[in-house]
């Protein structure tokens, strides 16, 4: 039972650093994580501030897989050239050190402090935890089966390298693993020289983590990742065989063994940028061959702005959701613009190419929404919380639009096309009219959504009103055509009446866009109902 206790007291110090880690980083990345991004955009003029950029923001952040998922990302939309974000990259791999550094020194007496001041109790958990993995690993120095094992990778640095990288891999921190190593240094569980080739695979498994995460589909997004990957690949290569000589050289700065897998892993990046600083460029022409731009046919139904490093801000992924939605909504307006075609030429080809269309919606429509719930797990304040709600509210409007013109209108122009039926001259202009009525709110109902202005938002219910008087008034010149018995008319009745009414309903869910302006705004009646005038009694007795 003592093993079982030693494994489980290490298991919980190493769990609640981890969390400790991944907290501060989320704190950090929600309270300043559009500030960060600029700060970077900022410092992307050139190399060497681009370094340095990549130095002060991750040493704040406290992760470079945080810094190379920012980077992937703004790589992938073309927001920044990809040597730039390789530069960058080489300065948040030393500016990841600076965490590892402090937290090697014994200041786990600071830990009830920090917990207790709040604002930064993570990193006071950090410290605990540290405190709490020296104690947990002590028993460990005289644990026969753990020496035994330990034995085998002595002098099996490839071996040791490997176990780091899937360890940090599995993990997505170095600092944890290199603060996990620097513990068993400590304790003497570990010789120095297994330490530093643990640290190189925790160096590289840093670097393979945010390489894995990103998609296949977008080469230009994971090059960066690629990018620091072979940097610090080639620079451990370069190190692993000078491991021995290299625990003798560091020892000569500070001998302390957990000093000593400290003072590597900052050795390691500080070469890495040293080496490649110069290199941007051709590292980066290399990933460009490695991955190269695929020549695909373009996905409808691929979401184009749902960034997903980005979800730890709120604004800037509700800014994401709702490019999404506007890109939703042209889609959206193909299919409506297309529906006349169909009753106009009875076109099958453009009902099957409707049919997809709502598909790649209804798809769209999926990403968006869940994309929506991920964001809602932060804190979001009021401001953000209504966008929220709109943004919802509108693409499942959108949704049900294109199922009106998918399940209903096709199927009406369907039956059109089998039964070979044919508007009058007059109908067909007025579903035209009607038609090109509700396409136009369409537009208008994307820029309400867009801007929440509210002058455009009065206007969009007041079309409400213009399209229930439309309506009557194709409906009264439908009447008049059976009354004259006009055969086309009285052959499509039915589908004509079904066609207006549809459209009707669309508008409907277009509408429903301004309400929550106007409410928001003090713009609403409470009531459509005229207040009802009180009953005149007769005197008594006449």
């Amino acid at each position: 039972m003592h093993g079982v206790d030693t494994i489980l007291n290490v298991i919980g110090s190493v769990a609640l650093l981890l969390w400790g880690v991944r907290m501060v980083r989320t704190g950090l990345t929600r309270a300043f994580g559009a500030a960060l991004r600029r700060a970077i955009s900022a410092c992307s003029k050139n190399r060497f501030t681009a370094f340095a950029g990549g130095l002060g923001l991750t040493g704040l952040l406290q992760s470079s897989t945080a810094t190379a998922l920012l980077l992937a990302s703004f790589a992938g939309r073309g927001l920044i050239p990809l040597s730039i974000a390789l530069a960058v990259m080489l300065g948040a791999n030393v500016g990841t050190t600076l965490t590892s550094q402090v937290l090697s020194f014994d200041i786990s007496w600071l830990s009830p402090l920090v917990i207790a001041a709040g604002v930064i109790g993570f990193l006071g958990l950090m410290l605990l935890s540290l405190k709490l993995l020296t104690a947990a690993t002590e028993p460990l120095r005289s644990s026969p089966s753990f020496v035994a094992v330990l034995a085998g990778l002595q002098d099996e640095y490839v071996i040791a390298v490997l176990f780091g990288t899937l360890a940090t891999w599995a993990v997505h921190s170095s600092l944890s693993t290199v603060l996990l190593v620097m513990s068993f240094a400590a304790n003497g569980i570990i010789n120095p020289a297994l330490a530093l080739s643990l640290v190189i695979g925790a160096n590289i498994g840093g670097a393979l983590a945010p390489y894995i995460d990103q998609p296949a589909t977008n080469p230009a997004a994971r090059r960066v990742p690629l990018a620091n990957l072979i940097t610090r690949v080639t620079i451990g290569a370069a190190l692993l065989p000078f491991i021995v000589p290299m625990t003798h050289w560091l020892a000569l700065v500070d001998s302390s063994p957990a000093r000593l897998a400290v003072n590597f892993h900052s050795l390691f990046s500080i070469v890495a940028a040293i080496v490649f600083l110069p290199l941007i460029d051709p590292v980066a022409r290399l990933c460009r061959r490695l991955l190269p731009n695929r020549a695909v046919a373009e996905d409808p139904a691929t979401p184009r702005y749902l960034d997903p490093n980005v979800l730890d801000t709120p604004v800037e992924a509700l800014a994401c959701a709702l490019r999404e939605t506007l890109y939703l909504g042209d889609r959206v307006a193909d299919m409506l613009r297309q529906t006349m075609d169909v009753f106009e030429r009875s076109d099958q080809k453009t009902v099957k190419a409707i049919e997809n269309a709502d598909d790649a919606v209804d798809k769209l429509y999926e990403a968006i929404k869940l994309y929506l719930i991920r964001i809602s797990r932060s804190d979001l304040g009021e401001e953000e919380s209504r966008r929220y709600i709109e943004i919802l509210s509108f693409t499942t409007n959108l949704e049900h639009i294109g199922d009106i013109i998918d399940k209903n209108l096709m199927e009406l122009a369907g039956k059109r096309i089998k039964n070979r039926l044919a508007f009058s001259a007059e109908g067909l202009g007025e579903l035209k009219a009607f038609h090109a009525r509700v396409l136009e709110n369409l537009r208008l109902a994307l820029n309400v959504f867009t801007t929440r202005d509210l002058a455009l938002a009065r206007r969009l219910v007041a079309e409400k009103t213009a399209i229930r008087e439309l309506e009557g008034k194709a409906a009264d010149s439908h009447f008049a055509r059976l009354r004259e018995g006009r055969t086309e008319s009285m052959e499509t009745s039915s589908i004509h009446m079904d066609v207006i009414r549809d459209l009707k309903r669309i508008n409907g869910h277009l509408t429903s866009v301004a309400y929550p302006i106007l409410e928001a705004a003090g713009e609403l009646a409470d009531t459509r109902l005229k207040e009802a005038q009180p009953l005149i009694r007769a005197p008594a007795g006449s």
